[in-house]
């Protein structure tokens, strides 16, 4: 089962492995057995990112397609412009910057090009022409396949993509966090992804983990809510609100005889637009749960509840 990324050429897995939690509570054994089941399962769509891990998603990645996961069989988006230094968040999406870490990336990857490559942020310190004149280097250069965009909003993904259509370069995809708990992007995103035919990417499809149901009684320790390295990560969704869509899922997921984790992630690769949500699995029955999603439909009626529930 494939999809087009947007209106381009470019075919994933209606769900992708995202690797931001490699490096720190996934380690390299555990995300081989994820990319190997991820990969048996039929998915294609690898998720990574230059700061990912400080650099050791990268690396993780690189080194398990040298040890056997056949380079061919995967699609790798890796994205630059974010960084830690000291422990502090330091975004760069100068010309520069945005070069330089595409470099690496592709050193640490072990390949000589990436499939999809994408500006991690926005960021009013750098002109966007500038920006964008980074990812028509690497598309001309052959270093990534396609190029994109990440947590850009409606116009800034509209004005990037006839920068680069003016360069006769597609922007094809904007990775953004959406879910049954953060439906902002369906107010401007969607409506400018499927006028323009570029394709979205969900990051935390399960609302930070809360759509789990994990957190409807309290946070559990081993959460990324109780982790050091992610502070503050679903703080902002353990609310009231959340926790009646939360309750709407669960309840969904009981009469479908499915998990919770199978209807948010449903919901969320059904929506007009979207290419494949990004699941970031901790754990092996996580990702079997995210995999299962795939052979889910839900009825209309449920979809509704859903709809009206997290409006």
């Amino acid at each position: 089962m494939r999809r087009r990324l947007g209106s381009s050429g470019l075919t994933v897995t209606p769900l992708a492995l995202g690797t931001m939690l490699w490096g720190n509570a996934v380690d390299r054994h555990e995300a081989g057995d994820h990319l190997r089941a991820f990969v048996e399962a039929g998915g294609n769509l690898v998720d990574t990112a230059y700061g990912y891990g400080g650099g050791d998603a990268e690396t993780i990645l690189g080194s398990l397609l040298a040890d056997g996961v056949a380079r061919d069989d995967i699609v790798i988006c890796t994205k630059a412009g974010i960084s830690r230094s000291g422990g502090q968040r330091r975004v760069d999406v100068s010309r520069r910057g945005l070069m330089s870490q595409l470099e690496t990336s592709l050193r640490r990857l072990g390949t000589d090009h990436v499939d999809l490559w994408l500006v991690h942020t926005w960021s009013d310190d750098v002109p966007l022409s500038e920006t964008l004149s980074a990812l028509e280097w690497a598309a001309a250069s052959g270093r990534a396949r396609y190029v994109g965009v990440s947590n850009y909003s409606g116009w800034q993904s509209a004005r990037a993509f006839s920068l680069l259509e003016s360069a006769r370069i597609p922007l094809v995809a904007n990775e953004i966090e959406y879910s049954l708990v953060c439906r902002s992007p369906e107010h401007e995103v969607t409506p400018a992804a499927t006028s323009l035919g570029f394709g979205l990417l969900p990051w935390s499809p399960l609302g930070r983990g809360v759509l789990t149901g994990k957190y409807r009684n309290g946070i559990p320790s081993g959460s990324r809510a109780s982790s050091a390295d992610f502070p503050g990560f679903a703080e902002r969704f353990l609310d009231e609100q959340t926790t009646r869509v939360a309750d709407a899922v669960a309840m969904a997921a009981r009469g479908l005889a499915a998990k919770p984790a199978e209807v948010a992630l449903a919901w969320v690769r059904d929506r007009p637009g979207v290419a494949a949500p990004i699941v970031g699995a901790r754990t092996s029955a996580q990702l079997r749960s995210a995999l299962a999603s795939l052979e889910l439909s839900l009825p209309s009626q449920i979809v509704a509840a859903l709809d009206d529930v997290s409006a």
